[in-house]
């Protein structure tokens, strides 16, 4: 078991039932949510020790959002209280050739006005393995921008791990200010995470003969991609997911894995969607879980695609799966029969 430090937003998810427009809703459902938060709830899920570092309201919808994270098992010792608000995401599911739609209401955030004295990070990061975060903590506010260079540092005199998946949001900023913040992060991260429009939408970096609007993914590409990367960033890994998005409701998915050294490209999974909302941090989750396992490089993409598979089945942020479930799907059995 590993010691694994996850660091970001978490929010409040209300969305409408029943794949029903925004203007029909006479109600929302519940959860929570958040990139980082995902990827905590994946590890401890996978028998890690799974710590999640956020600013939450001292109120009580702070208090049942880390309650919800300790009911899978995500330590919350190192969190925050205070500050105006929890931030709130609303969803409205697509289906077919209807895309879904994400509102934010997330301004003045705790976490987005956290200050430095509220993270001890020499404790946070004592005896850690692996730090994790996303690009949408940098792009939340400057502090929160200012705190991650703050946590990479820290991580990186502790010997730790660091991951970054890129998840551009072009809601929260621009393509100029994402290049310029995240490159300077770059400078500490290992692993790398993108999917296919995240590194041309942060660093330029785009993949010849693609077209994500209309499902053309062309893997050469991506390798040009990874190998730019490395290049410029000097990772030790980076992986790719790779969404062929048919409609709002079906999509294959599939990823490429670069160490440097050797390409790993995984099978291909066509998803028929319950939830794709945390699709790519349960891909990270399950790519951190097989690194720190130990996993070939060939298995590690298998696992990461074959969780993130799983979670597109699931309601909610959460990717509530086992390991043995994860390595079921590994093994080829996708007949989704019932298990008695």
């Amino acid at each position: 078991m590993a010691k694994v430090v996850t660091f970001g937003e978490i929010m409040l998810r209300l969305q409408t039932p029943d794949y029903q427009r925004y203007i029909q809703a006479k109600s929302f459902d519940a959860v929570y949510g958040g990139g980082e938060a995902n990827v905590a709830v994946s590890l401890a899920n996978y028998g890690q020790e799974a710590y999640f570092v956020t600013k939450l309201p001292k109120n009580p919808i702070g208090d049942a959002c880390a309650s919800e994270l300790r009911k899978y098992g995500v330590h919350t010792d190192y969190i925050a209280r205070g500050g105006e608000r929890l931030g709130i995401y609303f969803v409205e599911k697509g289906a077919s050739q209807r895309a879904s739609n994400v509102v934010y209401d997330r301004a003045h955030s705790s976490i987005s006005n956290a200050q430095p004295e509220d993270f001890d990070w020499d404790a946070i990061f004592e005896g850690a393995k692996w730090f994790h975060f996303t690009g949408i903590t940098p792009a939340i506010s400057d502090e929160a921008a200012a705190l991650c260079m703050d946590a990479c540092k820290a991580a990186k005199k502790h010997g730790v791990q660091v991951s970054c998946d890129l998840n551009f949001r072009k809601k929260l900023w621009t393509s100029e200010k994402a290049n310029r913040v995240m490159s300077a992060l770059m400078e500490y991260v290992d692993v790398a995470i993108a999917n296919e429009e995240d590194a041309e939408k942060v660093f330029g970096i785009k993949a010849s003969s693609t077209d994500v609007t209309t499902g053309k993914l062309n893997d050469e590409g991506y390798q040009e991609v990874c190998k730019k990367l490395v290049e410029k960033f000097h990772f030790s890994k980076v992986a790719i997911t790779l969404r062929e998005s048919i409609s709002a409701s079906v999509n294959n998915w599939s990823a490429l894995l670069y160490d440097g050294n050797n390409f790993y490209k995984s099978k291909k999974y066509n998803i028929s969607i319950v939830d794709r909302v945390g699709g790519g941090d349960s891909f990270g989750g399950g790519l951190i879980y097989a690194l720190l396992s130990n996993y070939s490089m060939q298995d590690t993409i298998e696992y990461a695609v074959a969780a993130s598979c799983l979670k597109h089945t699931i309601e909610g942020d959460f990717n509530l799966v086992s390991v043995d479930e994860v390595k079921n799907l590994m093994g080829g059995d996708g007949s989704g029969r019932v298990q008695r």
